[in-house]
């Protein structure tokens, strides 16, 4: 018998809305365990995902050289904490300005082993699953590692 994702993924879905803060975004990745959310609209379709790396670049070098001139005004020649410039943009940033869209997505009858082509083939770490437009669960990479490990061998043949 063929495994799906349906078979391996973690149905209970941590996601986030549009307009949630970086700073909610990470309080949810940090509080549940996890390295990213999809963000969802007020339909609950998948319109984006974030993960930590996302974050990340947010508070990256590059990052700091593209102040905005009215920072640079606001500290009137002297320089701002990094922490406060920290905390800017923590908090003027939402989902909807750092998530990557669109979101690849799978159907809850796709084989483990076609998802684990997708992860691959696309460099991505986990993919919404889907049935119809509405999200049921959500499989990441080490799912699928958990899922060719119970797979009998004549199975990975090949593969």
């Amino acid at each position: 018998m063929t495994m799906s994702a349906g078979d391996i993924m973690t149905r209970h879905v941590v996601f986030a809305r549009p307009g949630d803060t970086v700073a909610v975004i990470a309080k949810q990745l940090s509080g549940h365990g996890i390295s990213a959310v999809p963000v969802c609209d007020e339909h609950d379709i998948v319109i984006g995902i974030v993960s930590e790396g996302d974050l990340m670049r947010q508070f990256g070098e590059s990052n700091e050289l593209k102040r905005s001139w009215w920072l640079d005004l606001l500290a009137e020649g002297s320089t701002l904490a990094p922490a406060f410039l920290d905390y800017i943009k923590l908090n003027r940033q939402s989902a909807r300005d750092v998530m990557v869209s669109p979101v690849i997505t799978a159907l809850e009858t796709t084989s483990v082993t076609l998802i684990a082509d997708i992860l691959s083939r696309h460099h991505i770490k986990r993919v919404p699953i889907m049935r119809g437009n509405i999200m049921v669960g959500i499989v990441s990479r080490a799912d699928v590692v958990r899922a060719l490990v119970q797979m009998p061998e004549e199975d990975l043949v090949g593969r």
